[in-house]
């Protein structure tokens, strides 16, 4: 059984910096290397994601874990698993703290999430030994641990009675910057943002508005990292930009083009081939 102890030199330093509510031990699988420590961010957020949530998740978070800065999340489905899949995609490092028994892979059918954090250098840690159940008690006491690892917290989406909220609480008590996503003021899942902003979380729009607070650059320009990729077809750039906006059925792309759908399909079709926009439903976005 893999674990460190809070008298461990490895013990992580911040971790350690939350006094009482630090775990005595922290039970792990993967290779333990105090390095993927240095530089955490905290991403939570809410398990009912919109495809707008997965866009930001994907850009921003992606942006930042190919910057060095590792992903730490909760696992669950929703924002914490678009959070480490996008840490991944890049190449980048990611932690995932379980409110279960370490032995125990919670939600079950995320087993090839699990399996790909290990296989890149990631490492799943939990407080509690074996295959202990998740209760509705453990659950809040994982998010003091996902708070405590980093130096600051990106909250996306959460709604007035979020989990996602007690990690920001947890943040705020030991001192760490909290980042909110701006969203919608018609969503359900925008209330809670709302709050923080209001509270004085830092509103974040860009992967740039949190690299600063670690002191690094991104690699994307602004526009996210579609925008490093050729292209020399207009047709394509004026797609980009109407995504740029918001997420679009082929009709009102070729509606906005003056074009065939048929024609816009085939164009469509080969953005998708070159990773420049997704599908979700019967509307395209930005990757």
């Amino acid at each position: 059984m893999n674990i460190v102890t809070i008298q461990d030199k490895n013990y992580p330093k911040l971790l350690k910096q939350i006094g009482k509510d630090a775990p005595k031990q922290l039970y792990y699988k993967g290779k333990w290397n105090k390095e993927i420590f240095n530089h955490c961010l905290a991403v939570v957020g809410s398990r009912r994601m919109t495809i707008y949530g997965r866009q930001v998740a994907e850009r921003i978070v992606g942006e930042v874990a190919s910057a060095g800065v590792t992903i730490v999340s909760g696992f669950m489905y929703g924002v914490d698993a678009t959070a480490h899949q996008a840490a991944l995609k890049v190449g980048g490092r990611t932690i995932a703290v379980m409110p279960c028994g370490i032995d125990l892979i919670h939600p079950e059918y995320q087993q090839d999430l699990y399996a790909e954090i290990l296989n890149n250098q990631g490492l799943i840690v939990s407080e509690y030994e074996g295959s202990m159940q998740p209760a509705l008690w453990t659950y809040p006491r994982r998010n003091r641990i996902v708070a405590g690892l980093c130096q600051a917290a990106l909250i996306i989406e959460a709604g007035e009675q979020s989990g996602s909220l007690i990690t920001a609480e947890f943040a705020k008590k030991f001192k760490r910057k909290v980042f909110a996503v701006p969203g919608p003021i018609t969503s359900e899942n925008s209330k809670g943002i709302s709050q923080l902003l209001k509270e004085g979380a830092a509103a974040a729009t860009c992967a740039g508005d949190i690299l600063r607070e670690y002191g690094f650059s991104s690699r994307f320009t602004p526009e996210g990292p579609y925008a490093t990729q050729k292209t020399h077809n207009s047709l394509e750039i004026k797609i980009i930009e109407y995504l740029q906006r918001e997420a679009l059925s082929i009709d009102a792309i070729s509606r906005n083009l003056g074009m065939p759908a048929a024609k816009m399909g085939t164009i469509l079709s080969i953005m998708q081939l070159k990773g420049q926009i997704q599908q979700e439903g019967n509307k395209y976005y930005l990757c």
